[in-house]
């Protein structure tokens, strides 16, 4: 087709989008007639959208579904009205597929590749991999005829122009959380370079994966596809790639001191169909001084657990100092065993003796710590192990003891927040969670971190005071030497009105047969503050969310889907009349 005709029909497109309708139509494709659609073609013969389109039209599929009449319309670049519209936008996003799924694919492999995660010490904006990261998106930006700005190594801003001077920010992040490389192993024995794409059967495993490189890499795509096939836009699109979501979160906030907040908000680092209100973020810090060990018996020397306070791991280890190693391992081992058959037996204690000192292994299941009943926490278990060797076991006290007594009494196996009395829940937020996660030190203390994510239902500043009642009672009853560093923000909820959030659900629980309803999160995003801000996807809610945990994947399947589903998203919400 010739760029006049290609023009053409851009603008025919553009005037049926702009017609005014109140309830939104439906594409009325469903998933199985999408899943039958894509059997019929790959990428060696699709050339472009109206080619893909025409070939379309001559298979039987399209008579049976209807769909002649839609694609016909656009190809002779006649007014489409809104149900034509959106099946056309419907068989955008499976053109994407179809067109640019493997290279999509590639692409994640190669952003997986870069290590964008903290380092101790340097800022993320100095960090070389978030320098090389930030070239990588340039350069893709470019290849995809996309302005890109790198604001001062913060965000990264990917646009896509249309008409108007609104704006649509569409929020990802290019940091990922920690890893502990020797935890990356299946159950088979088979061990993962979590900065390497691995796919084995239908799972891509590797960091960032799920969280959150899948994000930039759909949006982007959908943004060159628009951009080629030169649809029109009613209004622009941002891309803003965060780098700081995952540790301190000031970046999105440094850019928007800086420049002009988006109309509209919608974050690729949630659940479908559209995530609504989000849970506050809050943080424990406990920090227990470093003493001298008091007492008989061995002595722990070090503790592993989560290396960032939003992340249960999937193992914590204990090292013992003893002048009898064996002695203790062969008594570490029996008590684990029974400690773990009186608790579930969905976790293993183990012991062992290594070089002249102890080593004790609690292997749980790694988990978000936004979802910790997807997870079996080894440091929640780890400390109350610990703490009730006493009289069984004979461990000298110190700032190791110290923390697995002030764990056991205050937070236990629980986590509902029970086990302090601060436990409650909102219908439909559901309930405060609360998650030992984080475990590190310093040459002066032994820090302990508890996450907490909280429902709308109690005001933060209440809830704080509660906190703070009961851990200082039991500080003085307990005599225990510790410091509370405690923050709890404000949930998010969000009255869903407007035709873009209904655009949105219906475009997610269309092409995932979901039901039409919007959600809830408990992981808090970068549109938490901000002006209309969703969540829309890119994490099926039915199923475990693998970010943050060890052995992190995606499918094959579901980051297509994801391509197809962000695609049809941004043509059909960049053309909505009035959002």
């Amino acid at each position: 087709m010739d760029f006049s005709l290609k023009q053409l029909a851009a603008a025919t497109l553009m005037t049926a989008g702009l017609a005014a309708f109140t309830l939104p139509a439906q594409a009325n494709i469903t998933p199985q007639q999408s899943a039958a659609i894509l059997k019929t073609f790959d990428n060696a013969s699709v050339k472009d959208f109206r080619q893909f389109l025409a070939s379309l039209a001559k298979t039987d599929l399209a008579k049976a579904d209807n769909l002649g009449a839609s694609i016909k319309a656009f190809l002779d670049n006649k007014a489409l009205n809104a149900e034509q519209q959106n099946e056309i936008h419907r068989l955008l996003g499976l053109y994407a597929r179809v067109k640019y799924g493997s290279a999509a694919t590639q692409t994640l492999r190669e952003l997986v590749a870069i290590p964008t995660m903290r380092v101790d010490g340097v800022a993320q904006h100095d960090n070389p991999e978030f320098i090389k990261i930030a070239a990588k998106i340039k350069d893709l930006a470019q290849a995809f005829n996309l302005s890109f700005r790198n604001v001062d190594n913060r965000v990264y801003e990917i646009s896509l122009e249309g008409k108007g001077k609104e704006v649509v920010g569409i929020h990802a992040h290019a940091d990922v959380v920690p890893v502990t490389p020797e935890n990356w192993v299946l159950q088979d024995g088979t061990k993962l370079d979590p900065f390497k794409v691995t796919l084995i059967g239908d799972r891509m495993y590797g960091r960032g994966t799920e969280d959150d490189k899948n994000g930039i890499v759909v949006a982007m795509y959908a943004m060159k596809i628009i951009k080629e096939e030169k649809l029109p836009l009613a209004r622009n699109f941002k891309l803003l790639v965060d780098t700081t979501e995952e540790t301190t979160g000031d970046a999105i906030p440094y850019y928007f001191e800086r420049n002009p907040t988006p109309n509209y908000n919608l974050a690729l680092d949630g659940g479908y169909p559209v995530v609504i209100a989000e849970k506050g973020y809050g943080t424990i810090m406990a920090s227990f001084p470093r003493r001298a060990g008091e007492g008989q018996g061995a002595e722990i020397t070090s503790m592993t657990g989560g290396l960032a306070t939003n992340q249960i791991p999937s193992t914590s280890v204990v090292t013992l100092l003893t002048d009898k190693p064996a002695e203790l391992a062969a008594s570490l081992q029996s008590a684990g065993a029974e400690y773990a058959k009186q608790h579930g037996g969905d976790f293993s204690v183990a012991a062992k003796v290594v070089g002249k000192d102890v080593q004790l292994t609690v292997t749980g299941v790694s988990a978000h710590s936004s979802e910790p009943e997807s997870g079996v926490n080894p440091v929640a278990r780890m400390l109350d192990f610990i703490n009730g060797l006493d009289g069984k076991v004979a461990l000298k006290h110190n700032q190791f003891t110290d923390a697995a007594r002030y764990a056991a009494d205050n937070w236990g196996l629980d986590y509902l927040g029970n086990k302090l009395g601060i436990g409650f829940a909102d219908s439909f937020m559901g309930p405060l969670t609360t998650s030992l996660t984080y475990v590190g030190k310093d040459d002066k203390a032994f820090k302990l971190a508890v996450n907490l994510r909280v429902p709308v239902g109690k005001k933060p500043e209440v809830l704080k005071a509660e906190i703070a009642e009961k851990l200082g009672a039991w500080t003085q009853q307990a005599k225990v030497n510790v410091a509370f560093d405690t923050s709890i923000a404000e949930p998010m909820f969000r009255n869903p009105e407007g035709e873009w959030v209904k655009a949105l659900l219906a475009v997610a629980s269309e092409n995932l047969g979901m039901e039409h309803k919007f959600g809830t999160s408990a992981g808090a995003t970068s549109v938490h503050e901000l002006p209309n801000g969703v969540q829309f996807g890119l994490a099926m809610p039915d199923v475990k969310y693998t970010g943050h945990n060890d052995n992190e994947f995606k499918t094959v399947e579901q980051f297509l889907l994801d391509l197809q589903i962000v695609t049809e998203m941004m043509g059909r919400i960049g053309q909505l009349p009035k959002l």
